[in-house]
This record gives C-alpha cells, structure tokens and sequence, in this order.
C-alpha cells in the first residue's frame, strides 16, 4: 500500500484551507515538495481543484490533525484502510505492444522463427505481444511485407527483456529434451578412415605376425611383372 493519501493535491488543498499545519507538515503527509505546498498556498498552482476531507475518507483523524497543529515538527500519519481491495487479476493474453513498435514485431517474429524453433506460438505470443495467423504468416513467408523483414532480435527491438527471453528458450528445451544417447557429431576413429592393404587386415584380423619377407618378395614379383610387359 501506498503511503501517500489519494488525490494528495485535493487533500493538501484542504488541509491548507482547514487547519493550522505547516507547509511541511503537509508536504510530509500528502508526500509532495515543500514549494509546490507554498505555490498551492498563495494560489499560484492547483487553482480549481476541489479540496478533499481525508478526515471523511478514513485518511487521517481529528486527532492526528490536532497534534500536528500543536507540534509543528510532528509529522501526520496516514490511517490504515479499514477496506481490503482483493489485489487486480492479472490479465491474460498477448503483452501489449506500443503502436511505435508495432511495425517491428514481424521482424522480431523472424528472428525467432529461425534462431529458436523450438519455441512454441503461445511462447512467441507472450514475447512480442502478436497473434498465431501473424506468426503462421511470417512462417510461411505469405506475409504481406515478408519480402522485406529482416530477423532482428527482439531484446534489441525493446519488445521483451533478455531475462523474459531465456527463460521461454530453457523452458522449450526441457519440453524438448535432447536424446540422451546423442552426443553430438564427432570425427570418426581412424581405423575406419584409413586404408588397409589386403594382406595387412588378413593379418590383423587372424591374429599372426606380419610376415615382412613375404611381403617384400609379393611386391618385387609385382615390380618384375610390369618391368616385363613394359619391355614387351
């Protein structure tokens, strides 16, 4: 709750006018600056506004005004409202875009689209305060400047804050978990990049000593067989 009264102009009017309290005791109480009550006073500012009885309203008693006037360097202290106001429902449905900005949410809308897929219409709509045929439109490319829109962030566009925007992108990563046995791509082992000669993988996979003699003598045998048909 607020502690300054409601409609404090109203109310300094009427304390100027019906009692003895000082500039500051008013100032104090109705929460404004000590020249504006002076202008108030000489008539200089707040000139056709109706005075309003705090006493009336449950503001403030006879009481507090009188030992005010006795103490000037007591400060008056606003009453409790004995009337509980249950607390304003919040309202529900697209956040409210200013008409200066409006012109950029197909923008905003883009970069979305292309850097957080995952994100879903609902999320888009709380973050830029825009509607699913607008969003279906930007994401079809049928929209009617769509030949025009370049993807720009929306933190920087001032449509919703950095906080507001991490906090949707985690909550559509843990609606969408990456697979656990996906570990991203990777390079492959060299045993399966790299070329084996026959003989050689024979060899490995039987689990014998590579026999180096009988593997120069193949290669020379192979030499001489095109050294003959070249002479040929």
């Amino acid at each position: 709750m607020s502690n300054a009264p409601l409609m404090p102009k109203a109310t300094a009017v009427w304390l100027l006018d019906n009692t003895a309290l000082t500039f500051d005791q008013v100032a104090d109480f109705t929460k404004m600056h000590p020249l504006e009550i002076r202008a108030i006073a000489d008539g200089d500012a707040a000139q056709g506004i109706k005075g309003m009885d705090p006493i009336s309203n449950g503001q403030l008693t006879r009481e507090e005004i009188e030992k005010g006037e006795k103490d000037p360097q007591y400060r008056l202290r606003l009453e409790q409202s004995k009337v509980v106001l249950p607390p304003a429902a919040k309202r529900k449905g697209p956040r409210y875009t200013p008409v200066s900005r409006r012109h950029e949410r197909p923008s905003a809308i883009l970069w979305l689209v292309r850097n957080h897929p995952e994100l879903k219409d609902a999320q888009i709509m709380r973050l830029v305060g825009t509607t699913k045929t607008t969003i279906a439109s930007v994401r079809d490319r049928t929209h009617w400047n769509a030949s025009t829109l370049t993807p720009m962030d929306p933190v920087t566009l001032g449509l919703c804050s950095q906080i507001e925007l991490d906090f949707e992108v985690q909550r559509a990563a843990k609606e969408k978990p990456v697979p656990a046995n996906y570990g991203g791509a990777t390079l492959l082992p060299a045993s399966e990049t790299t070329r084996k000669e026959p003989e050689l993988e024979t060899a490995e996979k039987s689990g014998d000593d590579l026999n180096v003699d009988a593997v120069f003598a193949k290669l020379k045998t192979i030499g001489g067989k095109k050294a003959e048909e070249e002479e040929e």
